[in-house]
Formats: structure tokens, C-alpha cells, sequence
């Protein structure tokens, strides 16, 4: 048995697969490319498991990250595909984790699997989308998917005007998104420091932090049952014959 066999075998997980994460530090320890790992995992007929890039495998705990849009955006084609390459550099310096929730909020395909795993991903012909907000009782938009990200830029950049640039608003709508929500809420959600310091510039409050949380929470637990029940209606084997005993 070769030694890359050897470490195959030694890191295989408890169903018998061999994880993505682990294909990569095995060719990290042999100096070789990580699609070599997965042509001996084919030969040997182990699959791989848990892709960290959460295309395959039930790998959770992503989170969607601006910056870590700001890296995949350039890489992308003209159907919203990154390669698997390019996706793994994008997350040097702030990790797998939020480049893989970044895929997954904006619903980027990954092509040409590091590991040889796939080309391009054959997906279903049919999706489910969903889309969760919080409304008053007047209609009025208070708090969803643009809210949030309009909020973590504000953040990233320290500023409403920058952060309302990135998103292409204009800095009146963006303020005013911000004072409807304060109002119905009853609470701050944002707050500026003037001056030149270090600390100058326009921060979340705890309050504003805590909603973008339960706010992802809530719309993963609405997608996840959303796409176990897509697959039970949609997606179900057609044309199969039922036994009875």
C-alpha cells in the first residue's frame, strides 16, 4: 500500500469517507496537488465528503461575510460561478467558513472541484427560493435580507454614506431604512462618533447585531425546511412501482 493510500485510509471518517478538509492535508504532507488525493480516493472507491466550499456533503456553520463577497465577486463568470481554486484563495486571512456561507447566501455555483469530485455541478432542474422580512402592521418594510446587508456594511465600512455607496443606494433611502426600523423597534441601531480619532465614525449597537443574528437564524431554519420539503414534493423518484406484501 502506497503511502498516500496509507493516509487515506488513516483519515477516513466514521461513515467511511474521506473529507474534504482531510484530501487537502494529505496532499498539504505529500507535496502534491489535491486532485492527485481524489484519483486515489476514486481508484480505491472512497468518496469525499463534507466539501468545504458546502457544494456536496452536510458541512454547515457558514456565514455570509461582505468581505468575503468583495473577494469572490471579481472570480466570477458570467453565470455566477467561481471556481473551486479561486473560492479557496478568496478565503485567506478570514477563513473557509465565511466564504462558504457567502456562496450559499448569494447562491453562487463552485465549478471544477480541487479534489476532481466534479467539473460542473449538475443541479436539479427546479429550485425553491424563499424570502423572509419583517413588516409593521402598515406594511412597512422593517427588517430582511437587504436590511442586514445594508447594516453589516455600515460596519465594515464605518460609515452610512460608504456603506449606502456599496449597495448602490442613495444615502437619504439608507437613512431613512434605518430610522423607520429605530422607530418601530424603539431602539438605536446605529451610532456615529464624531471626530478624527480611531474611534470616529458610525458603528452597530448590540441591539442592531443581535437582529442581524436571530434575522440569519431565522431565514436558514425557513430555507432548510423549505428544501427537505421541496425534495419530498418535487423531487421525489417518478415512475417507480409500489409493492405490496
Amino acid at each position: 500500500m502506497s503511502e498516500m493510500e496509507e493516509l487515506i485510509q488513516k483519515y477516513l471518517n466514521a461513515q467511511g469517507k474521506l473529507d474534504c478538509t482531510d484530501g487537502f492535508k494529505i496532499a498539504a504532507k505529500l507535496k502534491c496537488s489535491p486532485l492527485e488525493v481524489g484519483a486515489k480516493a476514486k481508484e480505491m472507491e472512497i468518496r469525499i465528503d463534507s466539501c468545504e466550499l458546502g457544494q456536496f456533503g452536510k458541512l454547515g456553520g457558514g456565514v455570509f461575510d461582505s468581505e468575503a463577497l468583495n473577494r469572490l465577486s471579481p472570480f466570477l463568470d458570467e453565470k455566477n460561478r467561481v471556481t473551486c481554486k479561486a473560492a479557496r484563495a478568496a478565503a485567506a486571512g478570514i477563513g473557509l467558513k465565511k466564504i462558504r456561507g457567502t456562496l450559499k447566501e448569494k447562491n453562487y455555483d463552485v465549478t471544477y472541484c480541487e479534489l476532481g469530485c466534479f467539473t460542473e455541478k449538475k443541479r436539479p432542474r427546479l429550485y425553491v427560493k424563499t424570502k423572509t422580512w419583517i413588516e409593521n402592521a402598515e406594511g412597512e418594510l422593517l427588517f430582511g435580507k437587504g436590511k442586514t446587508e445594508i447594516l453589516e456594511l455600515i460596519e465594515a465600512e464605518g460609515s452610512i454614506a460608504k456603506a449606502s455607496e456599496r449597495i448602490g443606494m442613495n444615502y437619504k433611502k439608507a437613512w431613512t431604512h434605518i430610522k423607520i426600523l429605530q422607530k418601530n423597534i424603539n431602539d438605536t441601531m446605529v451610532q456615529t462618533k464624531q471626530g478624527g480619532g480611531e474611534d470616529a465614525g458610525t458603528t452597530l449597537t448590540p441591539v442592531a447585531r443581535e437582529f442581524i443574528e436571530n434575522y440569519r437564524k431565522l431565514q436558514a431554519d425557513i430555507e432548510n425546511y423549505a428544501n427537505e420539503r421541496f425534495k419530498e414534493l418535487f423531487l421525489r423518484p417518478r415512475n417507480k412501482k409500489e409493492f405490496k406484501e
